[in-house]
Parts: C-alpha cells; sequence; structure tokens
C-alpha cells in the first residue's frame, strides 16, 4: 500500500461545512477534487427534485466513475470525493475503492449540530439561485433522518471535526 496516495471522503449532514473540508484537503495534499454536486448539477440539470431521484442518479454517477478513481489511486494520485458518506450502505461504495486499489483511506467526519448546520445552511443559501436543491429547513430534517454516524466497528479511519 502506498501510504501517501489516500482516498479522502466526507461524512456529514448537509452544510456541515464538508464541501469547504473537501477543497482545503484537496489543496494541501495536491489531490484530485471531484465534486457530486458539480457533476450531478451539469448532467442533470433540474432533474433532481426528491430523494429518490438523487439516490438514483447518484448511483449511476457512482458506477460511472468508480473505475475511473481506482485508475488515480493505482496511479499513486490521491484523491479527495466530496460524495456523501453519511449511511453505513453510502460508506460501502468508498469502502470497494480503497480495499480494490490497496489504498489508504480517510473518512472526515465533521461532526455538527442541527442548529449549527440550519444555520449554515442559510447563509449557504443566500448565495444560492432561485430553485436550487435542498435547501430548506423541511429538506434538511427530511435527509438529516437518513443521517447515520460513523462508528468504530466499521473499520474506518475516521478523523473527526467537531
Amino acid at each position: 500500500m502506498n501510504s501517501k496516495t489516500t482516498l479522502h471522503f466526507f461524512c456529514g449532514k448537509m452544510a456541515a461545512g464538508k464541501s469547504t473540508l473537501a477543497k482545503e484537503l484537496a489543496e494541501k495534499h495536491k489531490a484530485i477534487l471531484l465534486v457530486e454536486d458539480d457533476w450531478l448539477s451539469e448532467l442533470y440539470p433540474n432533474e433532481i427534485t426528491n430523494i429518490p431521484e438523487y439516490l438514483q442518479y447518484s448511483s449511476r454517477l457512482q458506477n460511472v466513475l468508480s473505475n475511473h478513481i481506482k485508475s488515480l489511486l493505482s496511479s499513486n494520485i490521491s484523491v479527495v470525493l466530496d460524495f456523501p458518506a453519511n449511511t453505513e450502505n453510502q460508506r460501502a461504495w468508498f469502502r470497494s475503492i480503497f480495499e480494490a486499489t490497496n489504498t489508504s483511506h480517510t473518512l472526515h467526519f465533521v461532526d455538527k449540530s442541527n442548529e449549527t448546520c440550519k444555520h449554515q445552511l442559510k447563509e449557504r443559501n443566500k448565495n444560492k439561485p432561485e430553485g436550487a436543491a435542498f435547501t430548506t429547513d423541511e429538506e434538511f430534517d427530511a435527509i438529516t433522518q437518513y443521517f447515520q454516524a460513523p462508528l468504530e466497528a466499521e473499520g474506518l479511519n475516521i478523523v473527526r471535526y467537531e
């Protein structure tokens, strides 16, 4: 295993600060940054209006990118994936990548309260266009009900940010 080549991925509620951290880590580690929101908004503009649609399109994107990410890691290029690892099932995709490439990994767990996230969501919304996906407190609550904090039993290298 090349200990310098690392797959970085993120767990945390909506608006916790995962994307900001992802950008910082990509720069710090001179890694390739792949941002799910960017890909989905370009590939499926105005097509994702609810959670089932998000899950469908996100799964398609993961299927397309998996081999590319594995290729980057196998070429000793670290990758920062700004994709959610907010449930054990979502984390299984990241595991399949780092295990297939025998690559080091770090799950960055941005652990913020619902109140903090909702406040940050309101701040973020000031710069979002009207009709942007998943921006209300109600949508936050609907999505957060699925959130599962990572457990030590999952055997992941976790760095926690509070």
